[in-house]
């Protein structure tokens, strides 16, 4: 049997409480319970419930949940309009609309209804289909109103449950990155997360005893299957589960993982990369990069300001597009050489003023002179946090930096 357009409109949205209509009136006088019993007799969908002690309007309507109530204005024992209030003051019956029922046309009686929260006024007894016009008309701005309540209550639950799950996933990430370490090669870190959870996680490790690998990933995108990516590249590189790739080369790395992880297979998304391999008894860093941003090495004996040496990225992003020929660079590091690796969330600001901070002034930034007092990451947080006015960022902060001791 075809549904009617009535029925289909009718119908709650998918997944929402199908809440019936019903009515309660309120009324001392049980001929009139009676008259509007048979008047909603035939209206299959409505439910009716009667309360002939006024007293007692409240423990019945907690009770029965009405979409709509009816209520007399003369009764014994309580006067009508301050049963009305009564039901304005109790939570459950709020917002519940009110019809009230008067024996007369009386303009200051209306007035007074419509103050103490009345929705509708009619002159009893109303005519069938007048009255049940508007109990259907209340009931059905009621019933939204529940269900639109209903809607809220779930996005607030799903978005604490996301909020948990973001920042689970955040300890977790944390977890995963390595400790600052001490001696002839110093490396520490700043990792902030930015309000959405973004794809940056970073590593250094000893693939033997002449060979330190130093990388950091940037998936593109924010949320957990971002981060999750970046975390999987980072386990790869740990393990060295790459077939046929000699960690030691960084454009071997970059070419296995570029194959390993089309952004077709990842939905659609791809990653950056810098991997370097410092050989402390050669004095050596051999390096490659793939679309990322490049690291910034300050060599030894040289004056703090003067400009660093870029180590750039020559290939494109991972899993882009097929590409084999990624280059590894090599060069010297002197004693006392400080290196730089970090995402674009660390420079890529957004000013307060509506301007871009520009790669120009984060390099020149970064070439000030050292302060004992505090780590040039420390101070870059707090300068990239006042240029958008805000502790949150729009990206994650991420930051090594090595320094090679004298």
């Amino acid at each position: 049997m075809t549904q009617s357009h009535d029925d289909k409109a009718s119908r709650p949205p998918d997944g929402m409480t199908e809440f019936p209509i019903t009515v309660l009136l309120v009324d001392d006088q049980a001929i009139i319970g009676e008259a509007v019993r048979r008047m909603l007799a035939d209206e299959a969908d409505v439910s009716f419930h009667f309360c002939q002690d006024p007293t007692r309007a409240i423990e019945v309507a907690n009770t029965v949940r009405p979409t709509v109530i009816l209520q007399d204005l003369v009764m014994p024992e309580i006067d009508g309009l301050t049963l009305v209030k009564f039901f304005r003051a109790n939570p459950t019956t709020r917002e519940t609309p009110m019809i009230v029922l008067s024996s007369k046309e009386e303009p200051i009686v209306k007035a007074e209804a419509f103050t103490a929260g009345a929705n509708d006024y009619l002159v009893k007894l109303p005519d069938k289909l007048e009255l049940i016009a508007r109990i259907r008309y209340h009931s059905r701005g009621y019933i939204t109103l529940l269900q639109r309540n209903e809607a809220y209550e779930a996005i607030e639950t799903n978005r604490r449950h996301l909020a948990e799950q973001m920042e689970a996933a955040v300890k977790y990430v944390r977890k995963l990155l390595p400790e600052p370490t001490q001696g002839s090669i110093r490396i520490d870190w700043r990792y902030v997360p930015s309000a959405d959870l973004g794809g940056d996680t970073f590593g250094y490790h000893w693939i033997d005893d002449d060979h330190l690998a130093i990388y950091l990933v940037d998936v593109s995108g924010h949320g957990l299957d971002s981060a999750l990516l970046s975390v999987t590249v980072m386990n790869v590189l740990r393990s060295r589960s790459l077939p046929n790739t000699d960690f030691c080369e960084p454009g071997q790395v970059l070419a296995a993982l570029n194959e390993a992880f089309p952004m077709d297979e990842y939905g659609d998304k791809f990653f950056t990369i810098w991997y370097g391999i410092f050989n402390p008894g050669e004095s050596t860093l051999a390096w490659c990069g793939g679309g990322h941003p490049p690291a910034l090495l300050y060599q030894g004996g040289t004056s703090p300001e003067t400009d660093p040496v870029e180590l750039d990225s020559t290939g494109p992003m991972m899993g882009a597009m097929p590409w084999t020929d990624f280059e590894t660079q090599r060069r010297e590091i002197p004693p006392g050489s400080r290196l730089y690796v970090y995402s674009d969330g660390v420079h890529e600001i957004h000013k307060a003023d509506g301007g871009e901070w520009t790669f120009e002034e984060f390099v020149a930034f970064m070439s000030q002179p050292p302060d004992p007092s505090s780590s040039i990451m420390d101070r870059l947080l707090r300068h990239v946090r006042e240029l958008g006015d805000s502790d949150i960022l729009d990206d994650d902060f991420s930051l090594v930096e090595v320094v090679l001791s004298e």
